[in-house]
């Protein structure tokens, strides 16, 4: 005899996707009376280690690297920047405005192995590379042992 899972709110499951929808639809509309100028926004960011560094990179879509700010200050790493509205067309006239605008600012604590003298930033096709070389200490080193 075959046990079958009882799972008794799985026929509301399409009820909660179009409700999630609807809330996500209504914040959009909402971005469109508040203007999408006046929203702040936060970049996706992904952080990867390799042997020598942590790499931090950034989606910044439509910003030039002059509208891009790094600090370091006190062991924090901080991006900011704002990509501006460019009323090509009449605000009235969209049906739709799913881009962010507006300032962002994304912060980072750096761990004690990174050394914050020799970081290194490129800015390449909408994408904020940041590397962030350990200090000579934190590199793994291998050690040879010997066996007789």
């Amino acid at each position: 005899m075959r046990l079958k899972v009882w799972e008794p709110f799985r026929e509301f499951k399409p009820f909660y996707r179009d409700v999630d929808r609807l809330i996500n639809e209504f914040g959009r509309g909402h971005q469109l009376t508040e203007g999408p100028e006046k929203e702040t926004w936060s970049p996706k960011v992904d952080i990867y280690e390799t042997e020598g560094s942590y790499v931090l990179n950034a989606e910044l879509p439509g910003l030039k690297k002059e509208e891009i700010k790094i600090d370091l200050n006190d062991n924090t790493l901080t991006l900011k920047g704002e990509r501006k509205f460019e009323e090509k067309v009449e605000k009235e006239n969209y049906v739709r405005i799913e881009s962010s605008y507006g300032s962002f600012a994304r912060s980072f604590v750096l761990s004690d192995k990174v050394n914050g003298e020799n970081i290194t930033a490129n800015y390449k096709d909408g994408v904020l590379e940041v590397t962030l070389p350990k200090k000579e200490e934190a590199k793994p080193k291998e050690i040879k042992v010997e066996i007789n």
